[in-house]
């Protein structure tokens, strides 16, 4: 039967076939196993004819948001094992003027940059250089909550997982305010703690920049240089940076919208989070490179980090529960943790009732907006970028994904078609 299947069938058929076959006589691996996978050749799965019915359906879902004044413009990336299948950018970086976003413009990514942190801190963990349990005070002598016994259980992992025990966006003002991370460090012992460190998530900016502080003691740069030559310079994402200036001096820069009745109109671009918190949402980059690092986190590129302790970032720390958050409305949601600079979400297919994972962060910075999804046990991942606050953030993830996932179902059914003709 095999040797009709060689003789007959083209040969890029014949992989995805064999491939099926093989995957479907294997045992499920389990769960932590499957976090990151040794990546199949992307054409597996996309050939072309169903990369160019995949752009299709994204530029005229994008089109239509743009004539219906939804958005000013967005870029998006989708990666599938080792590749970038889709990369394409759609509406104006300034809505004033006619130059149109592509594949190379910039963007701010807001909280998306923290899962940069997570994985910045993790090479560090990796090198021996710092631990995951190491406290925050050794290396932040200025960092005090009101009580002297907390401050000294607070570690390097509740700070990059929200668990510090402090209330939610404790002192992000002065973030945005500018003040200097050390004496925001200072003024946590003004706050009452909610709960002891470890057991209770409280979304921060202030406390989550002290992971970047201790990558600076530990190394003796600026977390802007060292964040650039082991992430962007290693996976040669080579637009992204991590400063107000480098923005500034790039040519393909989209610019900031803010609504006004039916229309947008184009805001300038702020200092927030580049001078004290790049980790909590100080880094640009075009869709491009968020390509580049999806890649990465789907697990190719092990000189820069290793899957077990990229496993490690991505592994829930803390349930996420209380006030309703928009992914919580996406098809088959169950639950929500946090890891390390990630979100991870468990969702449920309501037909097959199988479980899956996806390791997702949003956001939202200086009227920019942006979502990356990795789906560890697909090998896929996909991020949006807009120059503009809006509403299709919340459901473009889950939109795009039922868009890939109708091309590969409708890929599958051709495929057992063809082989059902030949047996």
């Amino acid at each position: 039967m095999k040797r009709i299947l060689v003789i007959a069938v083209p040969s890029m058929l014949f992989i995805a076939l064999l491939f099926s076959f093989v995957s479907a006589e294997q045992p499920e691996l389990p769960q932590e196993s499957q976090a990151i996978q040794i990546s199949q050749p992307a054409e597996i799965y996309f050939p072309n004819s169903d990369k160019e019915r995949l752009a299709d359906s994204i530029q005229a879902y994008f089109k239509k948001a743009i004539d219906q004044h939804q958005i000013v413009g967005a870029a998006v990336a989708i990666v599938k094992c080792d590749s970038i299948i889709y990369v394409d950018g759609y509406g104006k970086r300034n809505i004033a003027l006619k130059d149109k976003i592509n594949k190379e413009t910039i963007f701010r990514i807001g909280s998306v940059s923290k899962g940069f942190a997570g994985i910045l801190t993790g090479i560090h963990v990796e090198e021996g250089l710092i631990n995951w349990e190491d406290k925050i005070v050794d290396y932040v002598p200025e960092f005090q909550m009101a009580n002297k016994e907390q401050t000294k259980k607070v570690t390097l992992s509740h700070v990059l997982s929200h668990t510090a025990g402090l209330p939610y966006h404790s002192f992000t003002n002065l973030v945005e305010d500018g003040l200097p991370i050390t004496t925001i460090a200072s003024y946590f012992k003004k706050v009452l703690p909610i709960d002891q460190p470890g057991n209770i998530y409280s979304y921060q900016n202030a406390v989550f920049a002290l992971s970047g502080k201790v990558i600076e003691q530990v190394t003796g740069q600026s977390l802007r240089e060292v964040i650039q030559n082991r992430i962007f310079e290693p996976l040669q994402m080579t637009s992204a940076s991590a400063s107000y200036e480098a923005l500034k001096k790039s040519d393909n820069v989209a610019q900031p919208h803010q609504r006004i009745r039916r229309g947008w109109r184009p805001t300038r671009i702020n200092k927030k989070y580049y001078n004290n918190a790049i980790a909590a949402g100080g880094i640009n980059a075009s869709i491009t490179d968020m390509g580049k690092w999806m890649k990465f986190l789907l697990g190719n590129n092990p000189e820069v980090m290793m899957p077990n302790t990229m496993r490690t970032v991505f592994s829930p720390k803390i349930q996420v529960g209380g006030r309703r958050q928009y992914y919580q409305k996406w098809p088959g949601y169950s639950k929500s943790s946090y890891g390390l600079g990630w979100r991870v979400h468990s969702f449920v297919d309501a037909d097959t009732k199988e479980p899956s994972t996806i390791v997702h962060h949003g956001g939202s910075v200086n009227n920019y907006r942006s979502e990356i999804a990795i789906y560890p046990n697909e090998d896929l991942g996909i991020c949006v970028l807009f120059n503009s606050q809006n509403k299709l953030a919340k459901d473009c993830i889950p939109t795009i994904y039922k868009m890939i996932q109708e091309i590969m179902t409708t890929q599958k059914d051709q495929l057992l078609k063809e082989s059902l003709v030949l047996l």
